[in-house]
């Protein structure tokens, strides 16, 4: 095998290549925000290689390796065991690679590789449980069935949790969103949902878990989705979603800038806020600088983003709209990008520069 190799970091325009897997990807829409639960043709998507075609009647989930019992289950089998329907905020460990410089050259996210939606399937814990996993088990794996070449090595996408992490009740293997079939692009017939985590560990099209009994060395796992302030470091696993929250923009947009135009009086402001290490507890809504508290809705549940809001009296003239939000950890968004060689994490606050006419 190869041994990986990792791209550089870019100052300067995008690369063609870069251009190419914006538009192959696809974020979600700031004003979606409105919507509680972001519809399904709206979900950010990030699709690492091709998005495979899967016939659902010779479809399998394998289950094996450092197991009793090895399965080979259908998806009528999985639809017949114990289901939970949970909403989920998942984010895109890049999300904000667009904002840090000198960037890594890879999917060009702004602030838009985030939603929710809510997932209905078989907690894996009742899998895992059928399946009998062996006491010298150190990780459970997780194969996907997309396919490719990055950092020089073919694999197949994979990510593995220690078993204290694939049996908690809140990870799923989940075959529907927001009440329909998983659509090709998040999954179908099945993937993996692991609340407050990065999306990265909700791995898509699965088709294998396996038991090992050692460390999981694959590419997404050992040399990918890592927080690294220096070429050369291993660095630290990214795991759960970083505080931050995003606003609404008010107004209406110039087509290619983005910037926002509106008129003058009161501006009803809504926006959201999540992280994956504690329930957000606070945010804060600014015009220019100054910040005041916003009002924050009831939670919508354990994993899902909460929404705030707040009122502005807008005046002529050039302003910019921010929001930060704090969670019950005491994490509070930074107001530059925190930086990180690859682009990972970056969880500042946002900032909407309007026009009010």
């Amino acid at each position: 095998m190869s041994r990986p190799t990792r791209r550089p970091p870019i100052v300067g325009r995008y690369t063609l290549e870069e251009v190419a897997l914006a538009a192959r990807n696809s974020g979600m829409p700031l004003e979606a925000l409105r919507h509680d639960v972001t519809p399904a043709g709206l979900h950010y998507s990030l699709v690492h290689f091709d998005i495979p075609h899967v016939e659902p009647q010779a479809w399998r989930l394998d289950v094996g390796g450092l197991v009793q019992r090895p399965l080979a289950l259908r998806l009528e089998e999985l639809r017949g065991m114990r289901s939970r329907t949970l909403r989920v905020t998942m984010e895109c460990a890049g999300n904000g690679r667009a904002q840090v410089s000198p960037r890594y050259p890879s999917i060009p996210w702004v602030e838009d590789g985030v939603s929710t939606a809510e997932w209905t399937g078989v907690p894996l814990r009742e899998v895992l449980g059928a399946a009998g996993l062996l006491p010298e088990t150190r990780e459970v794996v997780f194969h996907g069935a997309d396919r490719g070449i990055d950092r020089n090595v073919e694999h197949s996408f994979s990510r593995s949790l220690v078993p204290d992490d694939a049996m908690r009740e809140d990870v799923l293997l989940a075959w529907a969103m927001n009440g329909d079939p998983l659509p090709p692009r998040h999954g179908f017939p099945l993937r993996l949902v692991v609340p407050r985590w990065y999306g990265m560990a909700s791995v898509k099209w699965l088709e294998r878990i396996e038991s090992i009994a050692q460390p999981f060395e694959g590419v997404q796992q050992a040399h990918s989705y890592h927080f690294r302030q220096a070429a050369g470091e291993r660095g630290v696993p990214c795991r759960f979603m970083r505080v931050n929250s995003l606003l609404a923009p008010p107004g209406v947009p110039d087509f290619y800038t983005r910037r926002r135009v509106l008129g003058t009086g009161r501006v009803g402001i809504l926006g959201r806020a999540w992280s994956g290490e504690a329930p957000v507890v606070r945010v804060e809504f600014a015009v220019d600088g100054a910040w005041r508290d916003a009002e924050l809705d009831a939670p919508a549940g354990a994993y899902a983003w909460r929404c705030w809001r707040a009122t502005w009296d807008a005046a002529p003239g050039e302003h910019d709209l921010s929001c930060r939000a704090t969670d019950g950890a005491g994490n509070v968004q930074p107001l530059a990008p925190p930086w990180d060689l690859t682009g990972f994490g970056n969880n500042a606050v946002q900032r909407v520069p309007v026009r009010v006419v």
